[in-house]
């Protein structure tokens, strides 16, 4: 099958020469009503799902990898769980999302559903010795799923949003979008899982509270104006400053293109200028991450959080509360800003704080039970020893 090649926006590429491939149909495999015959397979092989469904962590020298984890391990395909029709709608597997999707298969395909019944031959776990309330507050996938979280969370590319193993792949580390994980937020139905998070960043009008982006192509006529040339399309984040943020701002307010007020919308925030026309920042709903669960690489128990100790969740340093996560920011003085996990969770920082430090002396707890256990248990012999040799003497007829 013959490719033909369309020039199609070579700028957005990290190499101006790579050129996105077209296709052209073979007209002789067509019949004389246009209609063609595909060759489908039930058994779809897991190859076939790792050009969209791959990623790679940053900080790793692997090119990609793909989420070969203990189910593969066990003999189970990607189709195993992720079932579909002729419609092409997948199960994906996330119970939140039964309500909504049009799949039959869809609340048959969760972890809970094959591991609770014994399903496709899962393990049905016990999980001895864990509270009842790990299960009401935390996902599956929270203990069992994506990387081990550290002291920082790591970027991540994915193969939907860098296209990796394909000619279109682009190449540098530094390029957008910039994709943190796993970060452990509360999802809608209030449990905390592991998501893959983007910091959203854009130009926008304000009216009424509601914030309406820019199109980028007018924002970037407007800077390059202000700044007299043409910009740079280095695929990462353009060197911002308050004071340019303030100056476009101004600019794009008078030029009239906006519907409302000029907003900047980054690193979490929402800058705007005031009466007086300074720049000033404030919380808006626009400004928060957007944030996508993250299931595979599943691990399995003697792999899970929790499987060393309760410390590996609840020390005064763990990364499941107290990692850092980066605030991706294109204004430098931003760029090194970061919020606790624990701020995604729901959670008050303070009494999780206060709740993990109190693993500190619950190994002294323990001593101190086994050794006032002893004592009281002295205590009692003596007083048992002294009760017996009264008997004694009672029983021999003495007073």
């Amino acid at each position: 099958m013959p490719d033909t090649y369309d020039p199609l926006m070579p700028e957005l590429l990290d190499d101006p020469k790579l050129i996105p491939p077209g296709i052209t149909y073979r007209k002789e495999a067509f019949d004389h009503r246009g209609q063609v015959f595909f060759d489908l397979v039930t058994k779809v092989p897991d190859k076939r799902c790792y050009f969209c469904h791959s990623n790679r962590i940053l900080t790793e020298a692997e090119p990609w990898a793909t989420d070969e984890d203990v189910h593969l391990a066990a003999g189970l395909t990607c189709v195993d769980c992720h079932r579909n029709g002729l419609d092409h709608n997948i199960a994906r597997g996330y119970e939140q999302e039964y309500p909504a999707s049009a799949n039959p298969s869809e609340p048959a395909s969760s972890c809970a559903v094959c591991h609770e019944v014994g399903g496709l031959g899962a393990p049905v776990p016990s999980h001895p010795g864990i509270p009842p309330v790990h299960f009401d507050k935390l996902t599956c996938t929270a203990c069992h799923s994506g990387p081990w979280p550290g002291p920082e969370n790591h970027r991540v590319k994915t193969a939907r949003a860098h296209g990796l193993g394909t000619h279109m792949g682009k190449a540098k580390d530094e390029v957008l979008p910039h994709i943190i994980s796993p970060v452990f937020a509360q999802q809608q139905d209030g449990r905390i899982g592991p998501h893959n998070l983007i910091w959203p960043a854009f130009w926008a009008g304000l009216k009424d509270g509601k914030v309406e982006p820019i199109a980028i192509e007018i924002v970037r006529q407007g800077a390059e104006m202000i700044a007299g040339k043409s910009l740079p399309r280095s695929g990462d984040w353009p060197s911002l400053s308050t004071e340019r943020i303030a100056q476009d701002l101004a600019f794009a307010s008078n030029s009239g293109a906006v519907q409302g007020q000029a907003v900047y919308v980054c690193g979490g925030r929402l800058y705007r200028l005031d009466g007086a026309g300074q720049l000033v920042t404030e919380d808006h709903q626009a400004a928060a991450p957007y944030l996508w669960p993250i299931a595979h690489d599943v691990r399995p128990a003697a792999q899970s959080l929790g499987s060393n100790s309760c410390e590996d969740c609840h020390a005064t340093d763990s990364a499941f509360f107290f990692a850092d996560v980066e605030v991706d920011s294109p204004i430098a003085s931003e760029q090194s800003s970061a919020k606790k996990m624990v701020e995604f969770q729901g959670l008050d920082p303070v009494y999780t704080k206060a709740f993990a430090f109190s693993f500190v002396f619950r190994p002294w707890l323990k001593v101190v039970a086994l050794g006032s256990c002893a004592i009281l248990g002295v205590v009692l012999l003596l007083y048992g020893l002294k009760a017996l040799a009264c008997l004694v003497g009672v029983l021999a007829g003495k007073d």
